[in-house]
């Protein structure tokens, strides 16, 4: 397998040195076969004409890792990635990035999950189906493998090691070797008749007792004991029945994330909804992470982040960064460090501030 040199924290040019030397020993553009598509393992090869664009000309000081980041990732060795709507994934290890794309054995450009599993391998739900990394290459899975659809938007390993795919056509299961459907009903979209895909799951999780939680696209939220399937919606309680995203927290609250009813929370028994009056700015809600000191962070479209500790919450906007708009993703590495995905790149938020983190920063290590 051809791999990028690392970079010198010290000495940045040194890699566009070595890197002029990888490119010469190219002398053609390496491609996937068509027939790697699915469920054929494709070693990673760089493809020459994106190495040249990307990493031979030193970057500008705000040059975007890229312009959105719909998800993020720290893999066991310390790895983060980056999933994008146009560049595909790339890999920051410290000291440089790699992009993976489907010029070099990557499904899609546009990535809408990706979950490290227990033996290491980092599964990505894509715009092109499903790939698995397993260090060395990627192994891609379509329709043609079983896969309800090649438009993938979430994915989970559950306790028993069982893998779940929510796409643009409802929910497949994999036990290694084959997919199959996992029914859960369509949405009605008889008021909302603009809308596609009434079986679309944008989330999937798994609580602390075991339960499957999915998201719908219009449907609220469904619940698999492991036995039964039930509901849980707006006549419930539910803030919104378009749910992009779920979040369990410490204490065992489930908090909900929707498309057009803002944040609520269940605490198993009743949901509370939180809006303007409580000083949340807007109503679409695409992420929630909880930090390791036990802030609630949200993450929406059209005005920013808020955080929550419990009894106030601070919001926070393009006053604050001017990339805050929209919030697509949040990451606490293992260090406590935070990133923010945005539509404008990536953020890190430390002592009370919010930092541009672009290429320059990533080929200088910081």
């Amino acid at each position: 397998m051809l791999h990028v040199p690392r970079l010198h924290a010290g000495n940045p040019f040194l890699f566009a040195i070595v890197t002029v030397l990888l490119m010469s020993s190219c002398t053609e553009q390496v491609k996937t076969p068509d027939h790697a598509t699915s469920g054929t393992t494709v070693a990673v090869q760089p493809d020459s004409a994106t190495l040249a664009a990307r990493l031979m000309q030193r970057p500008g000081e705000t040059e975007q890792i890229s312009q959105y980041i719909r998800r993020m990732l720290q893999d066991h060795e310390g790895n983060i990635w980056f999933g994008t709507t146009s560049d595909g994934v790339a890999r920051y290890n410290g000291r440089s990035l790699e992009y993976f794309t489907p010029a070099n054995g990557f499904s899609s450009n546009w990535v809408g999950s990706m979950a490290q599993v227990a033996n290491g391998d980092i599964w990505f739900a894509t715009g092109g189906g499903v790939s698995r990394y397993d260090g060395s290459g990627f192994t891609n899975y379509t329709t043609k493998d079983g896969l309800a659809s090649d438009e993938v938007w979430s994915v989970l390993e559950d306790r028993n090691g069982g893998l779940w795919f929510g796409t643009e056509e409802g929910v497949s299961r994999f036990d290694g070797r084959t997919f199959t459907p996992f029914p859960i009903p369509a949405a009605d979209f008889s008021e909302h008749p603009y809308y596609k895909y009434p079986k679309q799951i944008n989330c999937i999780i798994e609580d602390k007792s075991g339960n499957i939680l999915f998201a719908s696209n219009g449907g609220g939220v469904y619940r698999y004991d492991g036995k039964a399937l039930t509901n849980l919606s707006e006549k419930d309680g539910l803030c919104n029945n378009f749910v992009q995203t779920i979040m369990e927290d410490k204490s065992g609250n489930l908090w909900f994330g929707t498309r057009y009813g803002g944040l609520c929370k269940y605490d198993g028994k009743a949901f509370t909804s939180y809006g303007r009056k409580d000083g949340v700015l807007g109503d679409q809600i695409w992420v929630i992470h909880q930090d390791s000191g036990g802030t609630i962070w949200i993450g929406a479209s059209g005005y920013g982040l808020c955080s929550y500790n419990g009894s106030v919450f601070t919001c926070y906007t393009e006053q604050d960064a001017a990339g805050l708009k929209n919030v697509q993703s949040i990451l606490e590495d293992a260090n406590g460090q935070l990133w923010i995905g945005t539509s404008s790149g990536v953020y890190r938020y430390s002592g009370g501030t919010f930092s541009n983190w672009t290429k320059e920063d990533a080929l200088r290590g910081e």
